[in-house]
């Protein structure tokens, strides 16, 4: 069996996590990687103030969640993000799509396609 395989990185809110997850469960996204990670956009984070002065913040909480797909289509996970993501303002998040060009399952040596994709 052979496909393509993808990785998609979505940087986003940490408050919009667990709705983002139970829809991409339910698109047929069983495994991610999320790390929590810190950064700003265009906007250059934003000011708080302290003690009555203006406080530039540079890096905002953010999350970073790690999905490979072979099976689901691309657009599915893409169109269930930017649903689940968009509130129209800024911080909403950004989304990245990557060719993969191999991928090794460590535990049976199988590569590829047939990698990623889980054999019942």
């Amino acid at each position: 069996m052979g496909g393509k395989v993808n990785k998609i990185d979505i940087i986003m809110n940490p408050n919009k996590f667990e709705e983002l997850k139970e829809e991409l469960n339910k698109i047929g996204i069983t495994g991610m990687t999320v790390t929590n990670a810190l950064g700003c956009g265009l906007q250059k984070g934003h000011t708080e103030y302290y003690r009555g002065v203006a406080v530039n913040i540079n890096l905002l909480p953010k999350i970073k969640v790690e999905i490979v797909v072979a099976e689901v289509p691309v657009e599915s996970v893409v169109e269930t993000a930017t649903r689940i993501l968009r509130t129209g303002n800024i911080g909403d998040g950004k989304i990245f799509v990557y060719e993969v060009a191999d991928v090794i399952r460590v535990r049976t040596g199988e590569r590829g396609f047939d990698a990623v994709v889980d054999k019942k």
